[in-house]
């Protein structure tokens, strides 16, 4: 008889992490178990939806909720927290009216039923899925529109970023730029999609200059929030998903519960060169989300990826607090092999566990590389929140964890550099997550020995309250507080 294995976590635990955060807050931060390491020198931002209501009108899916920067500057072994909402036109109105005035991509409709969101396909931009600091510009991304510029030092809200015109208004802007280690650009894209899609690759310089695009059409509708970068390709996953546009329209459902992975469709492998040449390839059915990385490797490429077997979406009438973890897709690590001279590719499993937002150290970005870090739920098998971070060695298939099971709920691991230099050991460094700590309702920054993950945190700094799940960040080693 096999004895059931008692669960990680309890509901009301994780259902705490969605609450809004209404205030905005800049302070250093006095209570920290251990010591901030005093090489740590830096910025850490990230982003996420700061608001899942307005004025007690929820939002129907944490991804609509309004995006929020916050910085955990780190200087001579202190630290400094601030937080602020990026202040777009449509989140001061909705504040302004104290309601729901737009709807959203993933769970969100106007009040009044289907007749208030009938023809009405004006989507907000909520600019809450990632940040960036590149080129002396802090970007608050959201990938269905333009940037938005803020000051690092403030947080003020500057206004959309066009890089100097060259992005036009309604042109879209990845929330997943990749940083070429080599050269320092920044490279992204856009996907205006349709029955053909078109995707725009761009390239901004060190500088923060916008100085290369193209684009391509390709067949079918594209869903892609994230890519992969090696120095002479850029690799999509076209996602085998259908897009049906009537319910959309009719203000019946919004945007995400439209679309459906199609059955037994296989996946297409866009692969872009480097003078936007385009070949595709197939590969077995799936969906993707999030890339680890990619490499070169003689006639292949090696492409590392977090896969489900069907779209993960929330179901209709499903209060996302709710959800039944049972009947949730899990998402694994696979790694695909890419034969530039057959075409053929295989794929197999590297983590046969829950698993989500891949990171790796900075400079193996389209490189080989040894160890991953991954967010994964506690427990081996099943599915539930995720509260451990994973390290993975790539070469042997060891792999260590730890658990802030059964109060911690994790975000996005970060890996940062002990030493920017490129000789320095691959996994000299740091992981540094926000973690919500249920026990205490409050948000811990956590900072992990990302040579020994599993052993007790290099230092925990408790906020003085909590932060609601976030999404993506990126560390920077200018100090802004």
């Amino acid at each position: 008889m096999v004895q059931a294995t008692s669960p990680s976590f309890t509901r009301e635990d994780w259902q705490k992490g969605y609450q809004s955060l209404r205030t905005e807050q800049s302070y250093w931060i006095d209570e920290i178990e251990g010591e901030i390491p005093s090489e740590l020198q830096g910025t850490l931002f990230r982003n996420g939806p700061g608001l899942l209501d307005v004025n007690g009108q929820a939002y129907g899916h944490p991804f609509d909720g309004d995006g929020m920067i916050c910085a955990i500057a780190f200087t001579q072994g202190k630290a400094h927290f601030a937080n602020s909402f990026v202040k777009t036109p449509e989140f001061l109105a909705e504040q302004k009216e104290g309601r729901i005035l737009y709807r959203g991509v993933f769970g969100t409709q106007k009040p009044g039923g289907w007749w208030q969101n009938l023809f009405d396909l004006k989507l907000k931009n909520i600019a809450n899925t990632n940040v960036i600091y590149h080129g002396k510009r802090l970007l608050a991304l959201w990938e269905a529109s333009l940037p938005y510029r803020l000051d690092p030092k403030t947080l003020d809200t500057l206004g959309v970023e066009t890089f100097n015109g060259t992005l036009a208004a309604g042109k879209a802007f990845t929330a997943h730029p990749r940083l070429d280690p080599e050269t320092g650009d920044l490279w992204a894209f856009g996907v205006e999609a349709g029955p053909k899609s078109t995707i725009t690759i761009y390239k901004i310089d060190p500088q923060g200059e916008l100085t290369e695009s193209c684009s391509q059409k390709v067949s079918g509708f594209c869903f892609l929030h994230d890519f992969a970068y090696t120095p002479n390709y850029r690799i999509f996953l076209q996602n085998p998903v259908a897009f049906n546009t009537l319910p959309f329209i009719l203000g019946l459902k919004t945007a995400g519960a439209c679309i459906d992975l199609k059955p037994n469709t296989p996946t297409k492998i866009l692969l872009f060169d480097r003078s936007g040449k385009l070949t595709t390839l197939e590969t077995d059915p799936g969906f993707v989300f999030h890339h680890c990385n990619a490499f070169e490797q003689g006639d292949e490429i090696i492409l590392d990826s977090v896969c489900y077997q069907d779209y993960p979406k929330l179901e209709p009438n499903v209060d996302y607090k709710n959800v039944n973890f049972d009947t949730v897709v899990p998402g694994k690590l696979c790694r695909y092999r890419i034969d530039l001279r057959t075409g053929s590719v295989s794929r197999e499993i590297l983590l046969d566990r829950s698993c989500e937002f891949p990171t790796i150290h900075p400079r193996c970005v389209g490189q080989p590389y040894r160890y991953a870090y991954i967010g994964a739920i506690a427990q081996p098998t099943g599915n539930a929140p995720l509260q451990a971070i994973l390290k993975i060695d790539l070469a042997t298939g060891k792999q260590e964890a730890h658990s802030f099971a059964p109060r911690g709920f994790i975000g996005e691991p970060v890996f940062v550099p002990r030493n920017a230099s490129t000789t320095s050991v691959e996994d000299d460094g740091w992981i540094i997550t926000l973690i919500f700590n249920a026990e205490r309702d409050r948000s811990d920054v956590v900072i992990l020995d990302a040579q020994n993950i599993a052993a007790a945190p290099v230092a925990t700094l408790h906020l003085k309250h909590h932060v609601p799940y976030g999404l993506h960040g990126n560390f920077t080693p200018e100090i802004w507080h």
